[in-house]
């Protein structure tokens, strides 16, 4: 019955988790500019709380390929054009804000996040045809049981994990110290400054889990477990 159980997760489950994996990351790397334009952002600036109630105003959602943005709550949300190199529209923040500290991160960071993307997709593609390979044709199955195959998909996963990871961690230092540089400007402004805070957005944490769940196909990938399980 274990050895079973640990068959089914390695040949169905980490196909499935790489799947969501990749959707996760996708999800934060596209948001806001290109969907969740309100809801899903890396860095966000919004009204502060005064005495425990909220103050409406202007809010800012950054991403890898731009920005988004609102007058109010009420309004509508504009967004920039996705671009690798993006620049961020901080029009709707007041002059007197710390405006200098919210810069966009280098173009070259964006690029290797899309990169790792595709590496990721190939990796879940191959890992899942390499797992499921016994239930394919004799010539598929042949050339999918070839060690150069398997490595070839191995090292496809680990490179996509490790670029991406990396350019996402490099990411959150760039903005965490955004976020603290805004709130300390607003600080030093005193008592007449933009009642506005800054904080790491939710992509992040979808990021992490994303990239928990992908690590599981990758060892799997790296160990030939997957290989190993279907000649059980």
């Amino acid at each position: 019955m274990i050895a079973g159980l640990s068959k089914a997760v390695t040949l169905y489950l980490a196909p499935l988790l790489s799947a969501t994996a990749i959707l996760l990351s996708l999800f934060a790397f596209l948001a806001p500019v290109v969907m969740l334009n309100d809801r899903v952002s890396l860095l966000t600036v919004s009204p502060a709380t005064t005495n425990g109630s909220s103050v409406d105003g202007p809010s800012v959602f950054l991403g890898a390929l731009g920005s988004c943005s609102r007058t109010d709550g009420a309004a509508a949300v504009n967004c920039t054009i996705a671009s690798l190199s993006p620049v961020y529209d901080l029009s709707v923040l007041p002059s007197s804000a710390p405006l200098l500290t919210l810069s966009a991160p280098p173009s070259g960071t964006p690029a290797f996040i899309a990169i790792s993307l595709a590496f990721s997709i190939l990796f879940f593609i191959t890992f899942t045809m390499i797992s499921l390979r016994h239930k394919m044709g004799g010539k598929i199955s042949a050339t999918l049981d070839k060690p150069v195959i398997q490595s070839f998909s191995a090292w496809i996963g680990f490179f996509g994990f490790f670029i991406g990871l990396t350019a996402f961690l490099i990411l959150r230092m760039l903005l965490g110290k955004s976020v603290d540089d805004f709130n300390a400007g607003i600080s030093s402004l005193g008592s007449g400054a933009p009642q506005l805070i800054a904080s790491s957005g939710n992509g992040f944490t979808m990021i992490w889990v994303a990239y928990a769940f992908y690590a599981v196909p990758v060892i799997a990938s790296m160990t030939k477990i997957n290989v190993t399980q279907t000649k059980a």
